[in-house]
């Protein structure tokens, strides 16, 4: 199986910026197409983010598009959520998942993501 582990939360204010990152374990992440995902308090967990396997092809949820960027390192095992412009309703728990998939889609719902990592709190001030 494949373990993720975010770090990179904490508590900012509004309109400042936050780098999260996601480390894989193994030889598999490059299998991983590599989301973001995040569930605010008594919310649905819901899409934020998606990045191929290559890196190449991104996708985002209205909500953070322009705000956030999706990328990855494959040599580093990594993949990073770079958050600007950050408002209170970001704050939310974030996670990163992986999608064991040949092709990029658009696809958002958490079933179609087959490993999670633990999360990490992300709590914006206004």
């Amino acid at each position: 199986q494949v373990q993720l582990v975010e770090s990179g939360g904490g508590l900012v204010q509004a309109r400042d910026s936050l780098r999260l990152s996601c480390a894989a374990s193994g030889r598999t992440f490059t299998t991983c197409n590599m989301g973001w995902f995040r569930q605010a308090l008594g919310k649905e967990r819901e899409f934020v983010a998606a990045v191929s396997r290559g890196g190449s092809s991104t996708y985002y949820a209205d909500s953070v598009k322009g705000r956030f960027t999706i990328s990855r390192d494959n040599a580093k095992n990594t993949v990073y959520l770079q958050m600007n412009s950050l408002k209170p309703e970001d704050t939310a728990v974030y996670y990163c998942a992986c999608r064991s998939a040949w092709l990029f889609t658009r696809e958002t719902g958490t079933s179609s993501y087959d490993y999670w990592g633990q999360g990490t709190q992300v709590t914006v001030s206004s």
